[in-house]
């Protein structure tokens, strides 16, 4: 597994980003000037860019019901969003990552290292994609200006997504370039380590990366008339080709009091302590669960995901029985991907393989979707099947066998042939796999909540659900499409956030959630 020091990310963009409360007056406090090569700018980019896609994690969990809370009270499992849940997605992606790349481009054009401008490139394309993903139309063409506008116009998502591929086409050129055109290795250790602390300097993972980046979005465009698999597959053959390739941020040194340097799910952050488990998950993972998905089949993940014990819950119902406070309701800091020293998951192996089975099932080559589809299953249970322990709560991993792996491959809950392979098996897979991380939520969306591709999912009942969204006349349109605008937002650009209810014809933020963006429109 590869590591990576969030620390070193966290400690060297703290030294480089200013501390202003304007808007996007990033890098220009005159008081405090910035000087930095590269290498010490570039490990505060990735860190904090990642960081961007960790606090959406603290929202979404919900929203794609991985997770519910524990009691029936109001929240993002019963559909109600506030503009705090996203002020982080937003201010990570411009004040802390994306408002350094300008300074390091500059750096770096001076001293003539184009694999810094190549990396920053595609994390300037990470960025984007998440956070329109996320919100919509958001602002590019008038962001990273200072004080030369605090109130840039907001682009729209199909322009963002332009702009994303281009950004990886040319991040993609510059990596290409031969090592001895840098002035500046990408990756340094002595006399301490410095550059990118992501791959560690090897440029073929980012081409892979900045590929995968974009298969990923042109398969956001399913509902979309030019929506074309071929060019989807054509991408995830440049694309990641095995778990070693992936992109992620492993957690690896905890440094008390600084809790930003472990694991967003874990027990030292705490943003999970009035979470659990939802049934939606327990039917797919217990094949002894009531309502299982596939009765009889216990996937091997369960214990490592989950727990044998944990009995689910659904939104907006909360319990008070015991067995559920035993095994339900204190067991998601048991889960392998609640560990401090864990890692995020930005872009793997195992979800490009389910890109490609997806986008090759949709072009009608039913032999590619089916190995693709395995293939998948396989890389996901290999990666988190590794064993190990956990020291708060203490708990002890299960090494998965290459025997089991094929025993549930072989299972009645994997489609065998292709006349099995449906577009809801790939789904109920790909959701498994993705566990916790936002982009489910986008598949969630442009699959209409489907019921056929998803039963399990459970609309929230009781009183404190969002009852602008559960009275509408049509299934799919109660269920949230977009984070709201972040706080920072409507305080410094109240224009631009009108400007995006008027063109959502929102009346008000409850209603606002429910409008679908641009790719999630025909």
């Amino acid at each position: 597994m590869k590591k990576y020091i969030l620390l070193l990310g966290l400690a060297l963009s703290s030294g480089v980003l200013t501390s202003c409360d304007k808007f996007f007056d990033v890098n220009t406090d005159p008081n405090n000037p910035v000087t930095s090569t590269p290498n010490f700018l570039l490990p505060g980019i990735i860190s904090q860019g990642v960081q961007t896609q960790m606090f959406t994690s603290l929202v979404t969990p919900y929203l794609t019901q991985y997770l519910v809370r524990k009691s029936a009270i109001g929240g993002s499992d019963q559909f109600i969003l506030t503009n705090a849940n996203s002020t982080n997605t937003f201010n990570y992606s411009y004040f802390y990552s994306g408002g350094t790349i300008p300074t390091l481009t500059k750096a770096a054009e001076q001293e003539g290292s184009p694999y810094y401008i190549g990396a920053a490139k595609i994390i300037q394309a990470m960025l984007l994609a998440h956070a329109t993903d996320m919100l919509g139309d958001i602002p590019y063409s008038e962001a990273y200006l200072g004080a030369a506008n605090y109130t840039p116009k907001y682009d729209s998502q199909e322009q963002i997504y332009q702009t994303i591929n281009t950004l990886c086409d040319e991040g993609i050129a510059l990596m290409q370039k031969p090592a001895g055109e840098n002035f500046r290795p990408l990756y340094l250790t002595s006399p301490s380590i410095s550059g990118d602390i992501l791959f560690q300097g090897n440029t073929q993972k980012w081409i892979k990366f900045a590929n995968g980046l974009k298969a990923r979005q042109l398969n956001h465009l399913t509902k979309k008339s030019s929506y074309d698999p071929a060019r989807v597959l054509a991408l995830v053959d440049q694309s990641l080709t095995s778990s070693a390739d992936d992109a992620q941020l492993q957690f690896q040194v905890a440094v008390a009091p600084l809790t930003g340097t472990t694991n967003i799910f874990g027990t030292t952050r705490n943003n999970f302590s009035t979470a659990t488990f939802s049934t939606n998950l327990i039917k797919y993972l217990n094949g002894n669960a009531a309502g299982a998905a596939y009765p009889g089949v216990v996937d091997p993940r369960l214990t490592i995901m989950a727990t044998a014990g944990s009995p689910g819950a659904d939104p907006g119902v909360g319990t008070s029985s015991a067995a559920a406070i035993v095994n339900g309701f204190t067991d998601f800091y048991s889960s392998w991907y609640a560990r401090d020293l864990g890692y995020f998951e930005v872009l793997t192996y195992h979800e490009i393989k389910f890109i490609e089975a997806e986008a090759a099932f949709r072009a009608g080559n039913l032999n590619r979707a089916l190995a693709a589809y395995r293939e998948g299953i396989r890389a996901h249970i290999a990666k988190i099947g590794v064993g190990g322990t956990n020291s708060v709560p203490p708990v002890s991993f299960p090494l998965i066998s290459g025997a089991q792996i094929e025993t549930y491959l072989n299972s009645s809950a994997v489609a065998q042939n292709t006349s099995e392979l449906t577009l809801k098996r790939i789904m109920e897979q790909k959701y498994i796999a993705l566990f916790l991380n936002p982009e489910s939520w986008s598949d969630l969306r442009r699959l209409d909540f489907d019921p056929t591709i998803y039963p399990n999912l459970r609309y929230p009942t009781g009183t404190n659900v969002n009852s602008t969204l559960a009275t509408k006349p049509d299934f799919k349109d109660r269920w949230p499409r977009r984070m709201l605008p972040g706080a920072t937002e409507v305080l410094y650009n109240p224009q631009a956030v009108a400007k995006l209810f008027a063109d959502a014809m929102a009346t008000s933020n409850d209603d606002y959630i429910g409008k679908p963006l641009w790719w999630d429109r025909p």
